[in-house]
């Protein structure tokens, strides 16, 4: 929820109307008509708060969002040894938000709006804090973009699955098999420790782990420089400690 929708203004009550009917009817029931009478308002109101139902749906997946980033935030594990435990509950809250609200979730994914995107965004940042934490306790076995990428394909990959299978033959175990394929790909069965590992692609892995993200020391674009070739040489030869 956005600083202007507080939970009595007109605003909210749309966007709370508009989720409910797209949850319960899909897009189609998302008619401009229809939210109104849902909310006890006028269909006037929406075209004046929201500019058309484009516009709704991009405050619906915003609300998505916001409701998404609260519950990502609340099970996020501040003990450095629970890094690789951290991933798999991440991973299942993912999924099981695709799996149990696939409406709001397809809503979310197509939304192209400024809001929805830097809440996006926002979502991004934990999954690329999970993964620096990861790559700081030395548990990484891939580059942190690479990781990245598969963890957020193996989610997304798990709920499309899940989808476009005949409700009699989804299989939960499905899901736990696509997760812990998820974990054995990106991360280690034990931690390699910065002793084990030696030379410049290691330093560079590891001190592009420990960089924190508002170091006052460099600027926006030197951090971004830095970055990069921290990148590229912990990119070089980072496959033959594997």
């Amino acid at each position: 929820m956005t600083a202007r929708d507080t939970t009595d203004s007109p605003r909210h009550r749309i966007v709370e109307a508009a989720v409910e009917l797209l949850e319960n009817g899909g897009p189609d029931a998302v008619s401009t008509r229809a939210v109104a009478a849902a909310a006890g308002m006028q269909p006037p109101a929406i075209y004046r708060l929201f500019g058309d139902k484009e516009g709704l749906l991009e405050a619906v997946a915003e609300h998505g969002y916001a409701q998404f980033l609260e519950s990502k935030r609340a099970q996020l594990d501040p003990e450095p040894q629970g890094a690789v435990e951290d991933l798999r509950r991440g991973w299942d809250t993912v999924v099981e938000f695709g799996i149990s609200r696939p409406e709001l979730f397809a809503v979310m994914n197509r939304a192209t709006g400024r809001g929805a995107d830097m809440a996006h965004r926002a979502g991004l940042e934990i999954l690329h804090g999970r993964v620096r934490r990861l790559a700081a306790g030395g548990w990484l076995r891939v580059d942190e973009e690479l990781a990245a990428q598969i963890i957020q394909a193996t989610g997304r990959g798990a709920v499309t699955s899940w989808h476009s299978t005949p409700a009699e033959r989804r299989n939960p175990a499905l899901l736990t098999a696509l997760r812990e394929a998820m974990v054995s790909a990106t991360t280690r069965v034990e931690p390699t420790l910065p002793a084990e590992e030696t030379g410049a692609a290691a330093a560079a892995r590891a001190l592009r782990a420990a960089l924190p993200d508002d170091a006052d020391v460099l600027s926006d674009a030197e951090q971004h420089l830095l970055r990069e070739w921290l990148t590229r040489l912990a990119e070089d030869g980072g496959a033959q400690h594997d």
